[in-house]
């Protein structure tokens, strides 16, 4: 037998991490890396948060699971406090991001079909979009590399590229339920939609009864810099999902949404066998009480501030390796002139700074947002080193 024990759909490198210290973690070998991807943008409180461990030991030895079919006052509770922080009027709680995007998708459908209008089904979304790794979330998306080897695709969706207005109007059909986008593309890119974009779709939703649906699983929960990115725009969407910094670590994500929008999502039509259960609400309510105040977001703009600052200033001694910078709050990008893969590796394997590669040859930056300015000085400190030894290596090939 050939296969490995775990299915081999990841290419995994060889750092094997085994224990987390607030920004760093320790490999199996016991070196020690600088924690730049967090996650994927997951790990918003680092790796040894004493509230979000404390929070969830305390619910292990309580109550970790029942069924959705009882009342749920911990659920009750968290939902309530998103609520009051956002546009929404009710919660669906997930287990990851793909699935609170299946349920806003789900959403924006029986909005239309509650309203007599079922016809109006389909989601009109952008070109370099990741929504999840799910039939439907794969299906929303433009990436041809997702869709190799999973034909056909689930109908309903239809792609424009990224802040094109004029042809997001000329895609609106009788078909057409709402938009479906990332106020910043993560794997995209770190793309930032462009000034007046999402407003605009705002204003074609009200316009022809469309819904506008956001996809904030990676900008939200202060990741943006704000509690969720749409606050930035100038917009209140209908629907929104968010996961990753939302558990901090713990699989959590929700589907969040007006009355309206929600008008179709009565019982029968959803569920989740785990969404919403004690042991993640816990988690994910000792986030809250970390991130969801104006201190630490202030923090977390102060650190970006810095970090933008300082990434702008330095990207000018490698004008052959770096182009820009890219983001807002702690999700930031810089765009390479080259594939920024080997990048990305030759900063991990040989300097001990963990980044992620995206689209559009962009290496993302997107440390916990607990991070200080002694973190920002060793991460330029090793991309420093890591540039320079990348820059000698190729000129020596």
């Amino acid at each position: 037998m050939t296969i490995t024990p775990l299915m081999p759909v990841y290419p995994r490198c060889g750092f094997r991490p085994v224990r987390g210290e607030h920004c760093h973690l320790i490999g199996e070998d016991g070196r020690r890396y600088l924690d730049f991807a967090s996650g994927i943008a997951v790990n918003a409180l680092g790796h040894s948060h004493e509230g979000l461990i404390g929070a969830i030991q305390k619910q292990a030895a309580t109550l970790m699971h029942v069924s959705n079919l009882y009342g749920s006052p911990q659920g009750e509770h968290l939902a309530q406090r998103l609520v009051d922080l956002t546009f929404a009027d009710t919660v669906f709680f997930t287990n990851s991001g793909a699935e609170a995007v299946e349920c806003a998708i789900k959403t924006a459908r029986a909005y239309h079909s509650a309203g007599g209008n079922p016809h109006k089904y389909e989601l009109i979304t952008f070109t370099d979009a990741f929504h999840g790794r799910t039939l439907g979330t794969i299906s929303a998306s433009s990436q041809e590399k997702m869709h190799k080897g999973f034909y056909p695709l689930l109908p309903g969706f239809k792609y424009v590229d990224f802040g094109d207005l004029e042809a997001v109007k000329a895609a609106i059909g009788p078909n057409t339920a709402g938009f479906l986008i990332e106020p910043i593309q993560g794997e995209g890119g770190i793309k930032v939609a462009p000034e007046g974009f999402l407003q605009a779709l705002r204003a074609l939703a009200d316009e022809h009864d469309l819904l506008v649906v956001l996809d904030e699983v990676q900008t939200g929960v202060a990741r943006s810099g704000t509690f969720y990115a749409y606050e930035q725009f100038g917009i209140t969407p209908d629907i929104l999902a968010s996961a990753k910094g939302l558990g901090g670590g713990f699989p959590f994500g929700a589907c969040l949404a007006t009355e309206k929008a929600a008008r179709g999502m009565v019982a029968g039509t959803h569920g989740s066998t785990y969404g919403g259960n004690p042991l993640a609400v816990a988690a994910s309510e000792a986030v809250l009480d970390a991130v969801a105040n104006e201190e630490f977001l202030a923090h977390v703009n102060d650190m970006s501030a810095k970090l933008v600052s300082r990434l702008e200033q330095f990207i000018g001694n490698y004008p052959d390796l770096f182009e820009e910078v890219r983001g807002r709050g702690l999700l930031l990008g810089l765009k390479l002139k080259i594939e920024p893969r080997p990048f990305v590796a030759h900063l991990r394997d040989n300097h001990q700074l963990l980044t992620v590669s995206a689209g559009d040859q962009t290496v993302r930056v997107i440390p916990p947002l607990v991070i200080d300015e002694s973190h920002i000085d060793e991460f330029l400190d090793k991309l420093s080193a890591g540039a320079a030894s990348f820059t000698a290596q190729e000129a020596a090939e």
